[in-house]
């Protein structure tokens, strides 16, 4: 995936010759540099608090420390793409440090003391990056993004919990088999995965795709669940089924990020299709990439062009496409599974981004007997983007033990 990466910022570089000299040079630091691996221990994970348990399970784990990184910040800031909020502007700790685009290289760029991992589990293997210490918290992401969309919040979560973030089955470092895509058997590798961890019971907060997962999770594993957040996406229902996907005479299909401008989700159905989006998009999803960003975005820059190359990177090949077509493809399957949970008794809290919090409102409350629907003011679909200082204080408050 490194390489894809370094493709797409060798677009942007094309466009400034000092920028592509800045560029070459620094790669080829990179590659006269020494690559150092190391092993984690088990007292480097530390011990879980009340609620968790630091026993080791049999499933298999494997994880690795981070290559050496190199001081390269001037490279984007001449590209014009380091760009972060005022309060999280040192998330990847100390802006140098950004050649190296490898998960274990941005896992390590993070302040927190973060590791990436890998677990075999459900018979697939799962990519997951961990930090800090107390009780976990696991973030699952959604489409077409990867853990690296929690990268504003990990550090300032990590101070008080164990942070895990997870590439949910078929997503960015994790295996991408044919099949399993239901989130019923997501939150089964997601379970397996906490006790591969030596988790008892964790918190969870997904969005998008990896909200649906945090919600079967809690559904079916009510045990191993503290609380979950959903952010700006529900569970699939019913409701789906009757999505408006023509635009009336004078609305533009493209949004602008303003919570009154309607969103057509076009690409529900085209994730329907198969082949067709492999066909289409591999090599190329740096355009679909942005163009999703760019019409639902308050700020399209709380999505940096780094971050748009890491994604772009990440579903670039045939099989992530499809991986990712698969989250969609079995909604119907989701759809069924949900009419036997009921309303889960795990207390929900969910971070509503402006134009899905009078949705989620009104449904949660049917799927969960113990629910708040927060409304994050200024904030578009992607949540932990646009407004990553509100979600820490909220996801702080609501996992305080």
């Amino acid at each position: 995936m490194s390489n894809d990466i370094e493709r797409e910022l060798a677009k942007i570089s094309t466009q400034d010759p000092m920028t592509s000299m800045s560029l070459e040079r620094d790669r080829q630091h990179a590659l006269n540099s020494p690559s150092v691996t190391t092993a984690r221990t088990a007292s480097e994970m530390g011990t879980a608090s009340t609620g968790t348990s630091a026993n080791r399970s049999p499933f298999k784990r494997a994880e690795f420390g981070s290559p050496i990184r190199m001081a390269v910040s001037a490279l984007f800031i001449a590209a014009g793409i380091a760009t972060a909020s005022p309060v999280f502007a040192g998330t990847e700790r100390g802006s140098q440090n950004m050649a190296d685009t490898s998960d274990a290289a941005l896992a390590a760029s993070l302040p927190g003391d973060f590791r990436n991992g890998y677990a075999e589990v459900n018979g697939t293997r799962i990519h997951y990056v961990e930090g800090g210490k107390g009780t976990p918290v696991l973030l699952l992401p959604g489409w077409p993004q990867t853990w690296w969309e929690f990268h504003k919040i990990m550090p300032e979560l990590a101070k008080r919990h164990r942070v895990i973030a997870v590439d949910l089955r078929g997503m960015g470092g994790s295996a991408k088999p044919g099949l399993g895509y239901d989130k019923k058997n997501m939150a089964k590798d997601i379970h397996e995965l906490t006790q591969a961890l030596g988790y008892k019971q964790v918190n969870i907060a997904g969005h998008d795709i990896g909200a649906m997962v945090a919600y079967s999770f809690a559904a079916n594993y009510p045990d191993a669940t503290l609380k979950i957040c959903l952010i700006d996406v529900a569970h699939p229902e019913e409701s789906l089924y009757t999505l408006s996907l023509l635009p009336p005479p004078g609305h533009a299909v493209r949004g602008t990020g303003e919570s009154t401008h309607p969103v057509y989700l076009w690409w529900f159905a085209f994730n329907q299709l198969p082949d067709l989006p492999q066909q289409l998009l591999a090599g190329k999803s740096r355009l679909l990439i942005d163009w999703l960003f760019d019409s639902q975005l308050r700020n399209p820059a709380a999505i940096s062009e780094r971050d748009r190359a890491i994604y772009a990177a990440a579903y670039s090949q045939p099989d992530a496409i499809r991986a990712g077509n698969g989250w969609y493809q079995t909604f119907g399957q989701d759809i069924i599974d949900a009419k036997h949970y009921g309303q889960i008794a795990t207390p929900v809290l969910a971070l509503a981004g402006e134009r899905n919090y009078p949705y989620l409102r009104e449904l949660l409350p049917t799927q969960a007997s113990d629910v708040r629907v927060v409304k994050v003011n200024s904030s578009s679909h992607y949540v932990p983007e646009d407004q990553p200082e509100a979600v820490v204080r909220e996801l702080l408050g609501f996992f305080k033990s």
